[in-house]
C-alpha cells in the first residue's frame, strides 16, 4: 500500500514538473508569435504555429499507426476541434488585450473545470474572488482591455475547459499520438481562415525562425507535455495548478513585448491566480 502511495505522489510530482515547464514555453511562444501579427494578422501567426506545429508532430509519431476505436477516434476529433478553437481564439484576443490580461481572462475555463459540482462555502468564496477579478479586467475607459478582446478570451477559455476534460480522456492510452493527431485537426481546422488573413503572406520564409520558434515553444513542446501530465492527476488539479499561467503570460508580455499593466490590473490577475489556486489548497475534502 504504502509503495503504491509512493507510486501515485512520484507520478503526481513528475506531472507538476511537466505542467510548470509547458507553462512557461507556451507563453514565451505567445509572445513570439505575436510579433508576427503586424505582417500575417493573428490568425496568420496561429495558422502558421499550429501548421508547423502538426507537420513536426505527424511526422515524429506518426499517430495513424495507433489502434484506436472509432469511439476514441470521435473523441480525438473533439480533443483537436477544441484545441484548434482555443488557440485561434485566445490569439484573436491578443491583438486587442495584453498577453497577461488575455491569459487571466481565459483561465476562467480551467477555474470552471476545477470548480465543477461545487458546494462547500470556501468554493463559492473562490468563485466569488474569480468573478472580482474578471469583472475588474473589464473595459473600462481609458484602459488597455477592449470588449472585442475579453469576448475572444472567454471564447477561449470554455475551448480550454473541454480540453482538459476530453483531453484526459483521449491520451490516456496513445498520449504522444494523440497530441499529433488533434494538433492535424487543429490545422485543418485554422488554415482555411489563416489563408483568408493573410494569403500568400504566410509563404514568406522570412518569418520561417519566428514561425518554428512558435510552434515548437507554444504547440509541440507544452501539448505533448500537458497529454503526458492529464491523464496522471484529476482535472480539478490540472485546473487550479494553471493558476500560474497569468502571471507567466504577463511577465513575458513586459520583457518581450513591453506590455506594461497597471496596479489594478496586476491585483485582478492575482486575484483570478489566488482564487485558482485556492481551490487545490481546498479539494481533499471533494
Amino acid at each position: 500500500m504504502l509503495a503504491r502511495d509512493e507510486r501515485h505522489g512520484a507520478s503526481l510530482a513528475f506531472a507538476v514538473v511537466l505542467l510548470v515547464i509547458a507553462m512557461m514555453s507556451i507563453q514565451l511562444g505567445a509572445a513570439l508569435a505575436k510579433t508576427m501579427f503586424g505582417r500575417v494578422g493573428a490568425i496568420g501567426a496561429v495558422t502558421l504555429r499550429v501548421s508547423l506545429a502538426a507537420i513536426l508532430l505527424v511526422g515524429a509519431l506518426r499517430p495513424w499507426r495507433s489502434r484506436r476505436t472509432s469511439a476514441q477516434w470521435r473523441l480525438v476529433l473533439v480533443y483537436g476541434l477544441a484545441l484548434g478553437a482555443m488557440n485561434a481564439l485566445f490569439y484573436a484576443a491578443l491583438r486587442t488585450i495584453p498577453l497577461g490580461v488575455a491569459v487571466a481572462i481565459e483561465l476562467a475555463g480551467p477555474l470552471a473545470v476545477a470548480l465543477h459540482g461545487s458546494r462547500r462555502v470556501v468554493d463559492f468564496v473562490w468563485i466569488a474572488l474569480a468573478i472580482a477579478g474578471l469583472i475588474t479586467l473589464l473595459p473600462v475607459a481609458g484602459s488597455n482591455v477592449e470588449a472585442s478582446g475579453v469576448a475572444c478570451a472567454l471564447g477561449a477559455g470554455a475551448c480550454w475547459a473541454l480540453y482538459i476534460v476530453v483531453g484526459r480522456k483521449a491520451g490516456a492510452e496513445h498520449g504522444l499520438q494523440t497530441t499529433a493527431a488533434g494538433m492535424a485537426v487543429a490545422a485543418l481546422l485554422v488554415l482555411p481562415f489563416g489563408i483568408a488573413e493573410a494569403g500568400i503572406g504566410l509563404l514568406d520564409p522570412s518569418l520561417l525562425p519566428f514561425a518554428v520558434g512558435a510552434a515548437v515553444l507554444s504547440s509541440a513542446l507544452p501539448y505533448c507535455l500537458e497529454i503526458l501530465a492529464l491523464p496522471r492527476m484529476p482535472a480539478a488539479t490540472f485546473g487550479t495548478l494553471m493558476s500560474a499561467e497569468p502571471a507567466f503570460g504577463a511577465l513575458s508580455g513586459l520583457v518581450l513585448l513591453d506590455e506594461h499593466l497597471s496596479g489594478l490590473q496586476w491585483l485582478a490577475i492575482a486575484a483570478i491566480m489566488l482564487a485558482s489556486a485556492g481551490t487545490t489548497l481546498t479539494a481533499s475534502g471533494r
